[in-house]
């Protein structure tokens, strides 16, 4: 070894690493989430109003459209919400360099939105009968987190 620390044969070093890679989402504005908090406290139809504001303002809010599937007023709105926030979660996902496999951790609050949004989609999937999703989101959520645990998002299993 030279005395910069280069190996003399030219040769990048290995580095070894364990497990998988893991990809921590980037947080979301402080003013996106002080809205959806403030939207969340709003009464009755008015707080769903208030969080689509939300969204409409913050596309790409995946805590926003995981509130949104949250308050869905049927299955089918629901199901469709939490799609959307999926498929924004994956394309987050790939802009914070995940590669299609590795962990994606609920210990991490950037990644709750995006898990909420797996969730919540394994859940409105059954309820419409797409059964096949639904067990496919499920295996998702444990391959994203081995410590996955349904109870951790309030959303029926």
């Amino acid at each position: 070894m030279t005395s910069t620390g280069a190996d003399p044969s030219g040769l990048s070093p290995v580095r070894l690493t364990t497990g998988l890679p893991e990809t921590v989402l980037p947080e979301e504005s402080g003013a996106v989430m002080a809205g959806l908090r403030s939207a969340m406290e709003q009464p009755g139809e008015r707080r769903r109003h208030a969080v689509s504001d939300v969204v409409r303002s913050s596309p790409r809010s995946l805590a926003a459209w995981a509130a949104l599937g949250s308050l869905a007023r049927d299955d089918v709105e629901a199901y469709a919400y939490y799609r959307v926030g999926y498929h924004r979660g994956l394309d987050a996902l790939r802009a914070s360099g995940w590669k299609g496999s590795g962990l994606v951790r609920w210990a991490h609050e950037s990644n709750r939105g995006f898990l909420r949004c797996v969730d919540g989609l394994r859940s409105a999937a059954g309820a419409i009968g797409e059964h096949a999703e639904e067990e496919r989101c499920a295996q998702f959520l444990r391959q994203l987190d081995p410590a996955w645990r349904p109870d951790w998002t309030g959303i029926p299993t």
